[in-house]
């Protein structure tokens, strides 16, 4: 998208008397009559009053541009042939429809003379009801239908201009509103900026994803109550002013007029309503676009104040330009607290179609019953718990139909359901879904594709269910190819939910409720740089790695990885020599840990060396979300004997696969034979191969990298201002931002992070904490997180920081 450029201004006005456009009247059009400068903000309008009838003499700002004027003028012919009372003004003398004149500063403009319509206008009349909405959305069906004829078919030769304008870079256009985050900080008033943040964020969530899905037409796109006209029974009689005509979202010409139309409204829903049923009566809406007309709705009201904001900085003295601006503040805060889902279904109603939510159980009373009939080891997010019924991308809907950014969900790896993921699910299920007993190609094709992204010799894939059994099956492979038991695992590492997992978990074995590590499993301390035993200075130089000292990235390295020698030592003299090393490449449970540059490579040395295979568990963090690599091992400079793969690879569906060498693979063959029900069944490996499809063609591996910087920037430029913010590390979309009340002890600070996380959530943003100490904020977003949604995220986190965090009373 072309990046907006900003509105005129008064700077470039047009400087012209009265005098001056009484000759210009005389000179150019022959018309002579009494003359009233009209109220405008960036262009100059007098009416005509003369023998002949009355007229707007309409002297543009400098900044117009001619081609949109000539649009308006195609407009305006087309409007006065189908609509009564629109009248085709008058040419000049040389039979042109603009006229270029000489302002008194020196300035050339362009002239237009326009009819003029009786009647008076809405905001002057003041009543509006039932009739007002309702007449202007028949107007305003009946105009956009006109328009849709007034471009030509193609945009070539001198055409191409008009097209140029119906489609110029545009502030107010809500389909390029993504100013709007940035301008947000400009608002002093915290609960005013959070308003502004959560419209863009519901707008973003809501109506930008359906961009590409919504009808695009030419429309007046500015049908406010000044540019409105209404007989005494408050019937919308004309329509005026067409300098922000634009081509965009049809839909957005009722967000626009509603914006207005339900300021100081007792149910700015039953406007709406009322407006699109209205309209829908001539110009069919589609479903699509009744979804989207509240938050866009919002949206307009969201860029109106900022715009006016904006220019009475500009032009303090001109009270015209803050006439709406309270009214428009309170509308917002009263649509943010409509539920989107029953204000969808009334539009629907009002449009005749039937209602598209169903209420379903309160939300409430499906806490109860999952509280009756699961378990109480299953646990929820949120004080509040969220009932989400719907996603797309990297949003979540919940019961309402309020849009939730969602931060935290790295299983579905390309966005929830994602369009060409669901549809490969959907056609093979409905052909075939059986085991592995039988020849297929998708079985074939996945395993190659998945055997290429990794590195020799990794080229054997056994594909099973989950995650947790996909460690458990490396399990069984390093023991049958070493003829050993133990194992060495990493300090608050979570490998799955087996007993044998939760056996050399020490997130669970060691947490609360755990019974210890069993004597096969020895565990080495965290490599944790930032409040592990060894610790990294603030600098990259070389140091000792003493417990708790500053020691540089090597030293501390070294130091963690040595203790892999003392645990397979330990191991053997048990009488449980190790048959693996197991570790996550970034460690998640342990507080989205970066380990120090080396670690990973000294570790699998020294496991190599006692006799153990080395297995890295890349479920959490695989499929490019580390952005550098599809791997987070590669990323390291590690090459593993055994890798695990889970959570992304399906997307969501339940799938996960091992990836090992041919030797380890033939180990595992003494004779009994390997076999799995589900895993590498047709419809998974479909939803697996079109995973893999949609990774590559929409660049994701690299969207993840520079999202992921920009999270990195971010947060670490808001740790200079908020000293809560200890240290800010991650690779990729897999980040952790560690949350401390004392930046030179680095003491924990959970309750801080909670706090956030409540008050993020009730904005509409879904993060998450992680870490022994609950302290850690960690982010990893499906990969289609991309800039927009990461400033999104900053600027509310910013803002919790603020006042959940530094000690600034919440709004």
């Amino acid at each position: 998208m072309r990046p907006p450029v900003p509105g005129s201004d008064p700077s470039t006005a047009p400087l012209l008397e009265e005098a001056g456009a009484a000759a210009l009247l005389a000179d150019r059009w022959q018309l002579r009559g009494e003359l009233q400068r009209l109220p405008s903000y960036q262009d100059l309008n007098y009416r005509v009053r003369s023998a002949d009838g009355t007229w707007v003499l309409k002297v543009a700002n400098a900044a117009e541009d001619r081609a949109q004027l000539e649009l308006q003028q195609r407009a305006l012919t087309a409007l006065a042939r189908e609509l009564p009372g629109v009248a085709p003004a008058p040419r000049a003398a040389d039979g042109e429809d603009i006229v270029e004149v000489q302002g008194e500063g020196g300035a050339v403009h362009l002239a237009r003379l326009l009819s003029f319509l009786p009647g008076d206008t809405l905001a002057r009349a003041g009543h509006a009801g039932p009739t007002t909405w309702r007449s202007l959305g028949r107007l305003l069906a009946r105009v956009d239908r006109t328009l849709a004829e007034v471009l030509p078919a193609e945009a070539a030769g001198t055409e191409a201009a008009l097209h140029e304008a119906a489609d110029r870079p545009f502030h107010w256009d809500l389909a390029q509103a993504e100013w709007t985050h940035a301008a947000s900080a400009e608002i002093q008033d915290p609960a005013r900026r959070r308003l502004l943040e959560r419209a863009l964020l519901q707008f973003r969530g809501q109506v930008t994803r359906m961009l590409g899905r919504l009808p695009r037409a030419l429309i007046h796109h500015d049908a406010n109550d000044h540019n409105l006209l209404v007989d005494d029974r408050g019937e919308v009689t004309g329509l005026i002013d067409f300098g922000d005509m634009i081509r965009t979202a049809r839909v957005f010409e009722l967000a626009v007029a509603g914006a207005y139309l339900a300021m100081e409204q007792v149910d700015p829903v039953a406007v709406l309503s009322e407006l699109a049923g209205a309209y829908h009566e001539t110009e069919a809406l589609s479903g699509d676009e009744i979804s989207v007309l509240l938050p866009a709705t919002a949206m307009r009201l969201a860029v109106s104040v900022l715009m006016s904001t904006r220019r009475a900085r500009l032009d303090p003295g001109n009270d015209y330009i803050l006439v709406s601006q309270a009214p428009a503040w309170r509308l917002l805060e009263e649509l943010d607290g409509v539920s989107p889902a029953a204000a969808e279904d009334r539009v629907r109603e009002a449009c005749g179609l039937n209602p598209r939510h169903e209420a379903g159980l309160d939300p409430a009373e499906v806490l109860d019953r999952r509280r009756r009939h699961t378990g109480p080891s299953l646990s929820l997010s949120y004080r509040q718990p969220l009932a989400v019924v719907r996603g797309r991308g990297c949003w979540l809907f919940d019961k309402s139909g309020r849009a939730y950014l969602d931060g935290v969900n790295n299983v579905c790896h390309v966005g929830h359901c994602h369009p060409r993921v669901v549809a490969a699910a959907q056609e093979q299920i409905a052909r075939l879904n059986t085991n592995t007993r039988y020849l297929h190609d998708h079985l074939a094709r996945y395993g190659e594709r998945l055997a290429a992204m990794f590195p020799d010799p990794l080229e054997v894939v056994y594909l099973v269910n989950s995650g947790s059994e996909a460690n458990e099956l490396a399990l069984r492979l390093a023991r049958a190819a070493t003829g050993r038991r133990g194992v060495v695992a990493v300090e608050h590492g979570y490998h799955g939910n087996t007993g044998a997992l939760i056996d050399l978990s020490s997130y669970k074995h060691a947490g609360p409720g755990g019974r210890g590590a069993p004597d096969w499993v020895a565990t080495v301390p965290c490599p944790d740089p930032y409040r592990g035993r060894y610790r990294s200075g603030e600098g990259s130089g070389e140091g000792g790695g003493e417990p708790g000292g500053g020691g540089g990235a090597t030293a501390v390295a070294a130091s963690y990885a040595a203790h892999v020698d003392e645990a397979a030592a330990a191991l053997a003299g048990r009488g449980l020599p190790p048959a693996a090393f197991l570790a996550e490449p970034l460690i998640g449970c342990g507080g989205q840990i970066v380990p120090p540059a080396g670690w990973l490579v000294d570790c699998f040395a020294r496991a190599r060396a006692a006799g153990a295979l080395c297995i890295a568990d890349e479920v959490q963090i695989g499929f490019g979300r580390v952005g550098s690599h599809w791997w987070g091992f590669e990323a390291q400079g590690a090459l593993p004997d055994i890798v695990t793969l889970g959570k992304p690879i399906g997307n969501g569906h339940p799938m996960a696969a091992v990836v090992t060498t041919r030797a380890i693979a033939e180990a595992f063959d003494p004779g009994m034979e390997y076999f799995n029900t589900f895993g590498g069944n047709p419809v998974s490996c479909a939803i697996g191969l079109a995973v893999l499809d949609v990774l590559e063609e929409e660049g994701l591996r690299d969207q993840a990298a520079a999202t992921g910087q920009l999270l990195l920037d971010g947060f670490r430029e808001l740790a200079e201002r908020h000293p809560v913010l200890g240290d800010v590390r991650g690779q990729g979309l897999y980040l952790g931002v560690e949350f401390v009340r004392d930046r030179d002890r680095r003491e924990p600070a959970p309750e801080e992070l909670a706090a956030l996380l409540e008050a993020a959530r009730a904005d509409g943003l879904l993060l998450s904490a992680d870490g022994p100490d609950h302290n850690v904020l960690k982010l990893k977003p499906p990969l289609v997180f991309g800039e927009a949604e990461a400033r999104l995220l900053l600027a509310v986190v910013e803002r919790q920081l603020t006042t959940a965090c530094d000690g600034t009373p919440a709004s």
